[in-house]
C-alpha cells in the first residue's frame, strides 16, 4: 500500500513539473516554439516520462490549456460571488475574465494557440466547459431575478463570449495601458446595460 502511495506521489509530481514546465515555455515561446526535447530537459525529466504521462506534446498542450481555463473560472467565479446580487455579479465576472486573460501568457495559450493546435470544435468544447459555461449561468441567474430583457440566452451567450474574448486579446496588447482598459470596462458595461430591463 505504502509502495503504491510513493508511485502516486511520483506520478502527481512528474505531471505537475511537466505541466508548470510547459506552460511557461508555451506562453513565452508558443506552441510551434516549444520542442519537446528542450520541455523535458527543463523539467530535468526524461522523454519517457512524458510519454508515460502524455500522448504526445498536443496532449501536454491540451493538459496546460484546460489548467489555464479552469484558473480563469476561478478568478470569475470568486469574483461573482463577491457581488450583492445577480446583476453586479455579472459585471463582475465578464470584467474579471477580460483582465484574467488578457495576460499575456493566458492570452496565448487559451486565445491564441488553443484554437489553432486544438482545432476549433475541441477549443470550443473546452471553453464551453470551464468558460462559456459560467457565463450563461450568469445570463440565467440575471433572467431569474428579472434583470434581462426577453432575449434568448443561449445566442446572447455566444455573443457576449466573442466580444469577451475579443477585449481580452485586445488589451492584451496594451497591458500597461490604463486608459484602454478603463475603456474597455465601460463598454462592457454599456453593451450588458443596453440588455438590462428597466426596474420599477
Amino acid at each position: 500500500m505504502q509502495q503504491t502511495s510513493k508511485k502516486r506521489e511520483k506520478f502527481e509530481s512528474t505531471r505537475a513539473k511537466l505541466l508548470a514546465t510547459a506552460r511557461a515555455a508555451f506562453a513565452a515561446e508558443g506552441y510551434a516554439g516549444s520542442a519537446t526535447d528542450a520541455l523535458v530537459a527543463r523539467a530535468g525529466l526524461t522523454r519517457g516520462a512524458l510519454y508515460y504521462q502524455f500522448r504526445d506534446k498536443r496532449d501536454l498542450f491540451r493538459a496546460v490549456l484546460v489548467a489555464a481555463q479552469r484558473e480563469i473560472a476561478a478568478e470569475i467565479e470568486r469574483a461573482a460571488l463577491a457581488a450583492p446580487e445577480p446583476w453586479a455579479a455579472l459585471l463582475a465576472g465578464c470584467k474579471t475574465f477580460i483582465a484574467t486573460s488578457a495576460r499575456p501568457d493566458l492570452r496565448r495559450i487559451v486565445l491564441i494557440d488553443g484554437p489553432a493546435v486544438l482545432g476549433w470544435d475541441e477549443w470550443r468544447r473546452i471553453d464551453a466547459e470551464h468558460g462559456t459555461a459560467l457565463l450563461l449561468a450568469g445570463l440565467e441567474a440575471c433572467a431569474r431575478a428579472g434583470y434581462l430583457r426577453d432575449v434568448p440566452l443561449v445566442p446572447l451567450n455566444h455573443l457576449l463570449a466573442g466580444a469577451l474574448n475579443e477585449a481580452a486579446l485586445v488589451l492584451a496588447e496594451r497591458p500597461d495601458d490604463a486608459d484602454a482598459c478603463r475603456a474597455m470596462a465601460v463598454a462592457i458595461e454599456r453593451l450588458l446595460g443596453g440588455l438590462r430591463r428597466p426596474r420599477a
